[in-house]
């Protein structure tokens, strides 16, 4: 057994050194990476593209944001479900009190049975694009946009090499209850991830619609359940990357319980399944460290009971080691990630004492609940969204299973709307 335990410590030990090596990469690029912001002149016309079923906590907030962009030339596309979905009022109350000319609302009209509505919304809206438009940024209504947000966005796509920009989320809740904290350890994880493997984020996403008719994305999200994990391999077939932009990491402050992170999180896992070249290695790693801290509390539990002490030190150090640099870890990115949003204006006061101690206990339970997520996400072949199911017998083979219009659910707070 202290062979065993040995081993296991040397092993969570690489497996630290590891993972702080991807995330001092990430930190890096958060901290020296300058803010770009192009000149009016250079300015592409942009088509801004929202799509909406149901309403958000915060989607008033969300499109008045995107209304008051500094950018010259940009027009605003929302895509509601239907005339009766409750976000089309919403829209429809903006436009009344802001006067706004150029933000422009309609239904989806094709609802496509062989992908998810938010790929046929997507798909709709660019159709329609006339050629007087240079790129299309597509965005959530989770995103609350600072002013110079579509700028930043479209200053990478300058470069003839980039096919297309991103930036991604980072949580900041209200509350403390353990599913936002869940979420918030599970989210600090997964963008260090998609930062390694270039996974493109659609609550931030921006194109140029040359680059949209010249390859086959507007035929593969017509077959797809997303429309932005895919990015990746498609524009490396075109000799394309996608470029992250540091300054465009996302403040989101949504609230959150532990059914509805679960069914969210397994949905993220599933497009990475379905569509990334490096699920495997994302898969393989969730997995593994799972097993490797279930041994080695089950090993300092037999040492504890049997009296091995010098297993139980080793054990006890060696998983100290891991939990404490995770938590470090994330302690680092939290004050890069501050530092940009404190820039914008933007509060970062969330974490109390409270909250911080929360944190830590909330490691435990995140990593069995990713582990329960990961082997769900390899076995789901039906999922439901925004309350329609769909049938994913592949990447390509999704099946709309019944439409129905939104209906917001009874028994969960409105807060859970956007998961």
């Amino acid at each position: 057994m202290t062979l065993t335990a040995v081993t296991l410590f040397w092993i969570l030990f690489g497996s630290a050194v590891a993972q702080g090596a991807l995330v001092c990469g990430f930190v890096i690029a958060l901290r020296r990476t300058p803010r770009v912001m192009i000149a009016d002149a250079d300015c592409p016309k942009a088509a801004i593209v929202l799509c909406l079923r149901g309403t958000d906590p915060f989607l008033p907030d969300c499109i008045d944001a995107l209304l008051n962009q500094d950018y010259p030339q940009f027009e605003i596309h929302v895509v509601v479900d239907c005339m009766e979905d409750p976000a089309w009022a919403v829209v429809e109350e903006i436009l009344q009190r802001r006067r706004a000319t150029n933000l422009h609302v309609q239904p989806l009209v094709e609802r496509r049975d062989t992908c998810s509505l938010k790929c046929s919304s997507v798909v709709q809206a660019i159709m329609e694009l006339d050629s007087s438009y240079e790129i299309v940024a597509l965005v959530d209504a989770d995103t609350l946009a600072h002013r110079t947000w579509l700028r930043e966005l479209a200053a990478p796509l300058a470069d003839p090499q980039v096919g297309a920009s991103t930036g991604n989320r980072w949580y900041m809740p209200q509350q403390s209850s353990w599913g936002e904290l869940v979420r918030y350890l599970w989210n600090a994880a997964a963008v260090v991830q998609m930062y390694t493997y270039g996974i493109a984020w659609g609550g931030t996403l921006a194109l140029r619609l040359k680059t949209l008719r010249e390859t086959d994305l507007l035929e593969r999200w017509s077959s797809a359940f997303c429309e932005d994990t895919m990015l990746f391999a498609v524009l490396r077939k075109q000799g394309l990357r996608v470029a992250f932009v540091p300054s465009l990491m996302m403040i989101n402050r949504e609230g959150c319980d532990m059914p509805g992170f679960f069914h969210w999180v397994r949905r993220q896992l599933l497009t990475a399944r379905l569509y990334h070249p490096g699920w495997l290695a994302v898969a393989a790693h969730g997995l593994s460290t799972t097993i490797l801290l279930a041994a080695g509390y089950g090993i300092l539990t037999i040492a504890l009971v049997t009296g091995r002490w010098d297993v139980v030190m080793t054990t006890a150090a060696g998983l100290a080691l891991y939990q404490v640099s995770m938590l470090a870890f994330i302690a680092a990115m939290e004050l890069a990630i501050r530092r940009i949003a404190k820039h914008r204006g933007e509060s970062t006061k969330w974490l109390d004492p409270w909250k911080a101690l929360k944190v830590g206990l909330a490691l435990f339970v995140t990593q069995t609940v990713y582990a329960a997520a990961l082997v769900s996400a390899i076995l789901v072949r039906r999922v439901t969204w925004r309350g329609i199911a769909y049938q994913i017998d592949g990447p390509w083979k999704i099946r709309l299973l019944k439409y129905e219009p939104y209906a917001a659910p009874i028994a969960e707070p409105d807060s859970l709307a956007s998961l």
